[in-house]
């Protein structure tokens, strides 16, 4: 019996135990590995494995812009859309005033700015000429009534400014803005007697070509 002993000393436990199944495990146990369902968080909500959304970043070139910043609504041809605006007096002022003999409308960024400043005074210099072809002058900005009031005595100019606060005529027009949309736009219409536009510049950098342009067109017509 004790040569019996010793020899089953030799042998590992679990080989003298009866074959058991394997118990389930806990669900304890589980929740360990298993990985939670897709929720909502207050980052971004559900993770989803997708490409990656476009996102509409500036582009560096001026002519991928879009093309309502380069066409303007009011075109050669056509007649534009009626003002009321007040002028440096304060007064109301119709564009249908006008009618009966040519109009220049010019639409310009701001008073006392270098190029604005220059504008005006060579359609001041000028405006004998433009008094010559039975054309009247209007000068359209953002600015105040009492700015356009400084602006013209400073300048000692004689014709009309008005006062487009809020910019509603110019966008009325279509008026392009320069400089990728943070600058108002240098703009100027010719209209005839009969209230039909003949000429539409831009030209936001050499402004005193305006003058020269409205002049040539008015003394053909």
């Amino acid at each position: 019996m004790a040569s019996l002993s010793l020899s089953l000393q030799k042998h590992p436990l679990p080989c003298l135990l009866p074959r058991q199944s394997p118990k389930p495990l806990p669900s304890s146990f589980h929740n360990l590995f298993v990985l939670p369902k897709p929720s909502h968080s207050h980052f971004h909500g559900t993770v989803k494995l997708s490409s990656p959304p476009s996102l509409s970043l500036p582009s560096s070139n001026p002519y991928s812009r879009k093309k309502t910043l380069i066409f303007a609504k009011v075109n050669k041809g056509g007649v534009p859309p009626s003002f009321t605006l007040k002028d440096q007096d304060g007064r109301n002022v119709t564009l249908s005033k006008f009618k009966g003999k040519p109009v220049v409308v010019y639409f310009y960024p701001a008073d006392e700015t270098p190029g604005c400043t220059k504008q005006a005074c060579a359609f001041r210099d000028s405006y004998e000429k433009f008094k010559k072809a039975g054309a009247e002058v209007v000068g359209i900005s953002g600015d105040d009534p009492s700015s356009h009031k400084a602006f013209a005595t400073k300048y000692r100019l004689p014709y009309t400014l008005l006062s487009d606060e809020g910019n509603k005529v110019r966008k009325e027009w279509g008026v392009p803005a320069d400089l990728f949309g943070t600058l108002p736009g240098r703009q100027t219409y010719v209209l005839d007697k009969n209230g039909v536009v003949q000429l539409i510049y831009n030209n936001q950098f050499q402004p005193e070509k305006h003058i020269d342009e409205t002049l040539k067109l008015l003394q053909s017509i």
